[in-house]
Protein backbone atom coordinates (compact mmCIF):
# COMPACT_ATOMS: atom_id res chain seq x y z
CA UNK A 1 0.00 0.00 0.00
CA UNK A 2 2.65 2.62 0.77
CA UNK A 3 4.28 1.60 -2.30
CA UNK A 4 1.11 2.11 -4.36
CA UNK A 5 1.36 5.67 -2.88
CA UNK A 6 4.96 6.38 -3.32
CA UNK A 7 4.10 5.86 -7.54
CA UNK A 8 0.92 8.33 -7.57
CA UNK A 9 1.96 10.83 -4.85
CA UNK A 10 3.35 12.65 -7.21
CA UNK A 11 0.04 12.78 -8.93
CA UNK A 12 -2.64 12.79 -6.96
CA UNK A 13 -0.79 13.97 -3.85
CA UNK A 14 -0.89 11.65 -0.62
CA UNK A 15 -4.12 12.94 1.51
CA UNK A 16 -6.52 12.64 -1.43
CA UNK A 17 -4.84 8.93 -2.38
CA UNK A 18 -5.27 8.11 1.64
CA UNK A 19 -8.78 9.15 1.68
CA UNK A 20 -9.60 6.19 -0.79
CA UNK A 21 -7.38 3.47 0.85
CA UNK A 22 -7.77 2.16 4.74
CA UNK A 23 -4.53 4.01 5.79
CA UNK A 24 -4.33 7.73 7.34
CA UNK A 25 -1.60 10.00 6.05
CA UNK A 26 0.13 9.73 9.44
CA UNK A 27 0.93 6.70 9.30
CA UNK A 28 1.96 6.72 6.03
CA UNK A 29 4.49 9.81 6.88
CA UNK A 30 5.32 7.52 9.72
CA UNK A 31 6.39 4.69 7.92
CA UNK A 32 8.29 7.14 5.41
CA UNK A 33 10.31 8.70 8.58
CA UNK A 34 10.87 5.48 9.51
CA UNK A 35 12.30 4.60 6.37
CA UNK A 36 14.80 7.66 6.62
CA UNK A 37 15.81 7.27 10.08
CA UNK A 38 15.91 3.64 11.47
CA UNK A 39 15.84 4.90 14.76
CA UNK A 40 12.65 5.89 15.07
CA UNK A 41 11.34 2.38 14.45
CA UNK A 42 9.99 0.88 17.61
CA UNK A 43 12.48 -1.97 19.96
CA UNK A 44 10.66 -4.69 18.43
CA UNK A 45 11.21 -3.71 14.58
CA UNK A 46 14.57 -2.91 15.17
CA UNK A 47 14.81 -6.40 16.48
CA UNK A 48 13.05 -8.21 13.56
CA UNK A 49 15.11 -6.45 10.98
CA UNK A 50 18.44 -7.55 12.43
CA UNK A 51 16.95 -11.18 13.03
CA UNK A 52 15.65 -11.14 9.49
CA UNK A 53 19.69 -10.36 8.55
CA UNK A 54 20.87 -13.53 10.50
CA UNK A 55 18.20 -15.64 9.39
CA UNK A 56 18.87 -14.66 5.78
CA UNK A 57 22.44 -15.56 6.48
CA UNK A 58 22.18 -18.91 7.87
CA UNK A 59 19.48 -19.49 4.84
CA UNK A 60 22.09 -18.96 2.43
CA UNK A 61 24.94 -20.38 3.95
CA UNK A 62 23.09 -23.26 4.03
CA UNK A 63 21.88 -23.50 0.31
CA UNK A 64 18.35 -22.45 1.10
CA UNK A 65 17.20 -25.78 2.07
CA UNK A 66 17.23 -24.97 5.96
CA UNK A 67 13.58 -24.69 7.59
CA UNK A 68 12.88 -22.97 10.49
CA UNK A 69 13.98 -25.48 13.11
CA UNK A 70 17.58 -25.97 11.29
CA UNK A 71 18.07 -22.16 11.23
CA UNK A 72 17.10 -21.49 14.67
CA UNK A 73 19.16 -23.66 15.95
CA UNK A 74 22.04 -22.40 14.09
CA UNK A 75 21.34 -19.24 15.07
CA UNK A 76 21.39 -20.37 19.12
CA UNK A 77 24.92 -22.12 17.93
CA UNK A 78 26.09 -18.51 16.60
CA UNK A 79 25.24 -17.39 20.13
CA UNK A 80 21.58 -15.20 18.55
CA UNK A 81 19.19 -15.87 20.99
CA UNK A 82 15.61 -15.94 19.66
CA UNK A 83 12.66 -17.58 20.40
CA UNK A 84 11.93 -20.81 17.53
CA UNK A 85 8.48 -19.11 16.42
CA UNK A 86 9.82 -16.05 15.70
CA UNK A 87 12.30 -17.49 13.48
CA UNK A 88 9.14 -18.99 11.77
CA UNK A 89 6.88 -16.03 11.56
CA UNK A 90 9.93 -14.02 10.22
CA UNK A 91 11.03 -16.95 7.35
CA UNK A 92 7.23 -16.60 6.38
CA UNK A 93 7.21 -12.61 6.17
CA UNK A 94 10.48 -13.13 3.74
CA UNK A 95 9.11 -16.06 1.70
CA UNK A 96 11.52 -18.24 3.13
CA UNK A 97 10.92 -21.99 3.42
CA UNK A 98 13.31 -24.87 3.53
CA UNK A 99 13.46 -28.02 1.20
CA UNK A 100 10.51 -30.29 1.59
CA UNK A 101 11.78 -33.94 1.37
CA UNK A 102 10.15 -35.88 -1.59
CA UNK A 103 6.65 -37.98 -1.27
CA UNK A 104 5.68 -40.35 1.57
CA UNK A 105 6.32 -43.61 0.82
CA UNK A 106 4.18 -46.64 1.96
CA UNK A 107 5.54 -50.17 2.96
CA UNK A 108 2.09 -51.10 4.17
CA UNK A 109 -1.26 -51.39 1.61
CA UNK A 110 -4.34 -52.41 3.47
CA UNK A 111 -6.56 -54.89 1.71
CA UNK A 112 -9.65 -56.49 3.91
CA UNK A 113 -10.42 -59.09 1.85
CA UNK A 114 -7.28 -60.73 1.73
CA UNK A 115 -7.26 -64.17 3.91
CA UNK A 116 -4.90 -63.90 6.71
CA UNK A 117 -3.03 -66.86 8.64
CA UNK A 118 -4.53 -67.73 11.77
CA UNK A 119 -2.82 -65.65 14.97
CA UNK A 120 -0.78 -67.85 16.89
CA UNK A 121 0.22 -65.49 20.02
CA UNK A 122 -2.83 -63.76 20.48
CA UNK A 123 -1.12 -60.18 19.92
CA UNK A 124 1.20 -61.30 23.41
CA UNK A 125 4.53 -60.44 21.94
CA UNK A 126 6.67 -61.96 24.30
CA UNK A 127 9.36 -64.46 24.85
CA UNK A 128 10.93 -66.56 27.99
CA UNK A 129 13.75 -68.25 25.46
CA UNK A 130 15.53 -67.42 22.23
CA UNK A 131 14.07 -68.44 19.20
CA UNK A 132 10.50 -68.90 20.31
CA UNK A 133 9.08 -65.77 18.65
CA UNK A 134 10.75 -63.44 16.07
CA UNK A 135 8.66 -60.31 14.89
CA UNK A 136 9.69 -58.40 11.35
CA UNK A 137 9.02 -54.90 9.95
CA UNK A 138 9.82 -53.04 6.60
CA UNK A 139 10.04 -49.51 6.66
CA UNK A 140 12.53 -46.91 4.59
CA UNK A 141 15.23 -44.91 5.19
CA UNK A 142 16.62 -41.52 3.76
CA UNK A 143 20.19 -41.67 2.65
CA UNK A 144 21.85 -38.92 1.16
CA UNK A 145 21.83 -40.75 -1.87
CA UNK A 146 18.22 -40.83 -1.75
CA UNK A 147 15.22 -43.28 -0.37
CA UNK A 148 16.31 -46.84 0.65
CA UNK A 149 14.14 -50.07 2.05
CA UNK A 150 14.65 -51.84 5.02
CA UNK A 151 13.58 -55.20 5.93
CA UNK A 152 14.65 -56.86 9.11
CA UNK A 153 14.10 -60.01 11.28
CA UNK A 154 14.30 -59.46 15.15
CA UNK A 155 14.46 -62.24 18.23
CA UNK A 156 11.59 -61.01 20.92
CA UNK A 157 13.37 -62.84 23.35
CA UNK A 158 16.52 -60.46 22.92
CA UNK A 159 15.39 -57.89 21.22
CA UNK A 160 18.37 -58.69 18.93
CA UNK A 161 18.25 -58.29 14.71
CA UNK A 162 19.08 -61.55 13.76
CA UNK A 163 18.04 -61.26 9.74
CA UNK A 164 17.91 -57.57 7.92
CA UNK A 165 18.73 -56.37 4.10
CA UNK A 166 18.43 -53.08 2.47
CA UNK A 167 17.35 -52.32 -0.87
CA UNK A 168 16.81 -49.24 -3.44
CA UNK A 169 13.30 -51.17 -4.54
CA UNK A 170 10.04 -52.79 -2.59
CA UNK A 171 9.94 -55.80 -3.59
CA UNK A 172 9.20 -59.43 -2.39
CA UNK A 173 12.56 -60.56 -2.30
CA UNK A 174 14.12 -58.07 0.14
CA UNK A 175 11.34 -59.41 3.26
CA UNK A 176 12.56 -63.17 1.92
CA UNK A 177 15.73 -62.58 2.12
CA UNK A 178 15.83 -60.90 5.37
CA UNK A 179 14.00 -63.72 6.35
CA UNK A 180 16.44 -66.15 4.60
CA UNK A 181 19.19 -64.61 6.89
CA UNK A 182 17.69 -65.16 10.12
CA UNK A 183 17.09 -68.90 9.23
CA UNK A 184 20.56 -69.42 8.01
CA UNK A 185 21.77 -67.59 11.68
CA UNK A 186 19.55 -69.39 13.71
CA UNK A 187 19.91 -72.70 11.68
CA UNK A 188 19.29 -74.55 14.99
CA UNK A 189 16.23 -73.14 16.25
CA UNK A 190 12.82 -74.95 16.53
CA UNK A 191 9.64 -74.14 16.66
CA UNK A 192 9.92 -70.67 15.91
CA UNK A 193 6.65 -68.40 15.42
CA UNK A 194 7.29 -65.67 12.95
CA UNK A 195 4.71 -63.27 11.24
CA UNK A 196 3.82 -63.57 7.65
CA UNK A 197 2.56 -59.86 7.98
CA UNK A 198 3.11 -57.83 11.21
CA UNK A 199 0.61 -58.98 13.47
CA UNK A 200 -0.14 -62.58 12.61
CA UNK A 201 2.67 -64.90 13.36
CA UNK A 202 2.51 -68.39 11.82
CA UNK A 203 5.34 -71.18 13.13
CA UNK A 204 8.51 -71.57 10.83
CA UNK A 205 8.86 -75.36 11.44
CA UNK A 206 7.91 -76.03 7.79
CA UNK A 207 10.70 -73.80 6.36
CA UNK A 208 13.56 -75.87 8.30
Amino acid sequence: MVAFIDRRRAEYRVEPICAQLPIAPSTYYEHEAREAQPERKPPRLRRDAEISGEIRRVYDDNFQVYGARKVWRQLGRDGIAVARCTVERLMRSLGLQGVVRGAKRRTTISRDRTEYPADLVKRQFAAIRPDQLWVADFTYVATLAGFVYVAFVIDVFSRRIIGWRVSPARCMDLVLDALEQALWARSNSKGVIHPERPGLPVSLDSLH
